[in-house]
């Protein structure tokens, strides 16, 4: 009798699919399979071999085809993953298929491709270069830096999108040569690091000594205090040990600028994983790491499911952000990944940030979590000094007070570069009515339009739908339109009438959706040559723009009066986060908060004593409400088309759960969403809270047992979101 397989299929469907093997290759857990799935022949991953099934023989089908010698899973990442599974409750061959690369999920043979390499060749009239060719000229420099050795086409690539075309020329004249080969190049460190402060040195010898153990560690320092030094100085140690490091980063946009600074440090295979890379670069990126390759995996919350056979340190950049958290599909933590597979590897893992999530700063008061202290900026910068910027009953230019733009004024005066932070993309948020009061509302959503005056559409931020600006109301039909409230776009052509002879740039997910168009952006901020800089988010963390003096924050007290419970956290992370940018060179940098609630108590004790005491007191709160850090909390969600159906579905998974819970479990709701229409569907949620988190998975564990039973769930679309990041 052949022998049985239990397969995973990436599948909505919990469980696994048993298969008879009919193959003369030995069975091999974490190898990909061709199976039969209903009609279909799907690839799916091979999760155990066994011994008996509750199917009958006569309905077991056999595996069609094996793609693999050896598992693209290995042992130690597969029981990542299952238990993964198990814990945010998301089905097993889901999640398996979120760790494959596309191409692998599709069949393509897991084999290192051919890459061409680029390298310089030594020549006399390389002077002849024309000035009108920056890129080619750039090109060139990058290579002559690295003295003959090869280099990736990832590398230059970050020079610029339109590089193939710049390096013709250079090849033609044979300036530079392009070879064709499997290996990967190793990359050779250009420079060495500046002297460690005597903090810095701890915390270097104390992530260090562990290697080969599992420790935990928060490595908080203050904005500039040079973090990224120590990470350096950690990973340079690993590599010398033979052991892989993973460098996780919150967005896209630090990639680029981290692998560039880590190349002139590193020697070793360097690569990156994110979402930038196209489908056969990720492929080879993940191959390259897989097999051992690459001494440094330097990417996003995704990278955490990359396999790395010689793991042996893992590092999270800005631990507190929420892009850590994947918001749909598999709902998995980054950072919760990585302290798991760090203990599974016996291997450090750093978490490093100036403003600390209250669960991370939580498990270091509970001694979970070793904390190292930056407590200086590095060299000579001094922290920056912030005010609270009163606007009540004072006129406003564009949302701007007359104080904040001479602010602006002054500091451009001596030569400074100012940034004006505002968390808004667009030119208004709302479009009103001034004779009925009627509002640009999107069709498919409960939001209002946001006004982009540049394209003169209409854009909804949560669904994406978009319409021409109107010219009269819609209601009423007047041509009394008043664009509401402010955003990046307007803030910029404010800012630009006020101060016509200076360059500014705006950098928000508008302004650099073109590919290329971030880095340049980044260019002149880093330079100078933007001397006002106005962004999102997007500038907050990661950026050194050695010229910045002055940081203006204009919407702060969004963040005072959100209905999520996070909504304080969250604030005081940005505003911290923002307020780094400033004074991180050999000028004190000034910070200014613009806000009509100057004597809010939570607000005055971040600005005077700091993020710290700030969290003491918000934590204390939290434990008085019996909130996470001090809970545990998971969100059943639901969405239909019509606005009933998704809260009757949920009615009946809370009787459910109110039937079979064991210990204390908290069954909130059903109730809407905070936004109940969303892209033309309503949404509803179950909040369920615990104080024991045992309690909470061992109900959602029995919940997914019966849930696709229930009557409403071929009505709904449903998902269960493990330890929530936001209620939204």
């Amino acid at each position: 009798m052949n022998p049985l397989v239990q397969v995973a299929v990436k599948s909505p469907v919990y469980g696994v699919f048993d298969y008879r093997w009919k193959a003369a290759s030995p069975i091999i857990a974490g190898t990909r399979v061709t199976v039969p799935f209903g009609r279909r022949q799907v690839i799916g991953v091979v999760v155990a071999a066994i011994e008996h099934s509750d199917v009958p023989s006569g309905k077991l089908r056999a595996v069609h085809k094996v793609h693999d010698e050896k598992p693209v899973l290995p042992e130690d990442l597969l029981k990542l993953l299952q238990w993964a599974s198990r814990y945010y409750h998301y089905p097993l061959g889901e999640v398996l298929g979120s760790a494959l690369p596309v191409l692998l999920r599709k069949g393509h043979e897991a084999v290192i491709a051919e890459r061409d390499y680029y390298r310089w060749v030594p020549h006399e009239a390389e002077s002849g270069l024309s000035r009108a060719a920056p890129v080619q000229q750039r090109l060139l420099e990058y290579l002559r830096e690295h003295d003959g050795r090869p280099v990736a086409v990832d590398a230059l690539r970050a020079i610029s999108p339109g590089w193939r075309k710049s390096m013709e020329p250079l090849l033609e004249r044979g300036w530079v040569a392009c070879d064709t080969a499997i290996e990967v190049p190793r990359n050779h460190a250009a420079e060495t690091g500046p002297a460690l402060s005597d903090e810095q040195a701890v915390a270097v010898q104390a992530v260090q000594q562990t290697l080969g153990s599992f420790t935990s560690f928060l490595l908080r320092g203050v904005t500039g205090s040079g973090k990224t030094e120590v990470y350096l100085r950690c990973i340079e140690e690993a590599g010398k040990r033979g052991l892989q490091s993973l460098v996780l980063v919150p967005e896209i946009s630090l990639t680029p600028q981290l692998m560039s600074r880590f190349e002139r440090r590193i020697s070793g295979c360097l690569v990156s994983l994110h979402s930038g890379l196209n489908d056969n670069e990720r492929l080879q990126n993940w191959l390259c790491a897989a097999e051992g390759h690459a001494d440094v995996v330097i990417g996003t919350r995704s990278s955490i499911l990359a396999a790395l056979p010689r793991l042996g340190l893992i590092i999270i950049d800005e631990e507190h952000d929420g892009s850590l958290k994947q918001q749909d599909g598999f709902r998995y933590h980054a950072r919760d990944l990585a302290l798991m597979r760090a203990r599974d590897r016996q291997c450090p893992v750093v978490l490093g940030t100036a403003t600390p999530s209250f669960e991370t700063i939580n498990n270091v008061k509970t001694g979970r979590f070793r904390e190292l202290r930056l407590t200086q900026r590095a060299g000579n910068a001094i922290p920056p000094i912030m005010n609270l910027l009163d606007i009540r009953r004072r006129k406003l230019i564009e949302g701007m007070s007359d104080r904040l733009l001479d602010a602006i004024r002054d500091h451009l005066d001596k030569d400074g570069q100012a940034l004006v932070f505002i968390n808004r993309r667009g030119f208004a948020p709302t479009l009103l009515c001034n004779d009925c009061g009627a509002a640009a509302d999107c069709r498919r959503c409960d939001a209002h339009m946001t006004v982009h005056v540049r394209q003169n559409r209409l854009r909804c931020h949560h669904c994406g739908s978009e319409r021409p600006l109107p010219a009269v109301c819609d209601s009423c039909g007047s041509a009394e339109l008043d664009r509401v409230g402010y955003g990046t776009e307007r803030i910029t052509d404010a800012l630009q009438a006020e101060f016509p002879d200076v360059e500014i740039a705006r950098i928000d997910r508008d302004s650099t959706r073109r590919k290329g168009a971030l880095e340049k952006q980044l260019d002149k901020a880093t330079t100078g040559q933007a001397r006002i800089l106005v962004g999102t988010q997007m500038l907050a963390k990661g950026h050194h723009f050695p010229k910045l003096t002055l940081v203006c924050i204009l919407d702060a007290d969004r963040g005072l009066f959100g209905t999520d419970f996070r909504s304080l956290e969250h604030m005081a992370q940005l505003t911290v986060q923002v307020a780094g940018r400033a004074g991180r060179e050999t000028r004190q940098g000034t910070v200014l908060i613009q806000t009509r609630n100057p004597d809010n108590p939570m607000l005055q004790t971040l600005v005077r004593e700091g993020y710290g005491a700030f969290a003491d007191i918000a934590m204390a709160d939290r434990r008085l409400a019996d909130l996470p850090p001090f809970s545990f909390m998971a969100l059943v969600r639901a969405e239909a088309s019509a606005g009933q159906e998704a809260h009757a579905f949920l009615q009946q998974v809370s009787e459910v759960l109110l039937a079979s819970r064991a210990g204390r479990l908290e069954v909130m709701g059903p109730a809407p969403a905070p936004m109940e229409r969303l892209g033309g569907r309503y949404r509803a949620q179950l909040l369920l809270q615990s104080d024991r988190r045992s309690v909470l998975n061992d109900s959602l564990a029995r919940l997914c047992t019966q849930i696709d039973q229930l009557p409403g769930a071929r009505k709904c679309r449903w998902s269960i979101d493990v330890d929530p990041v936001d209620l939204f």
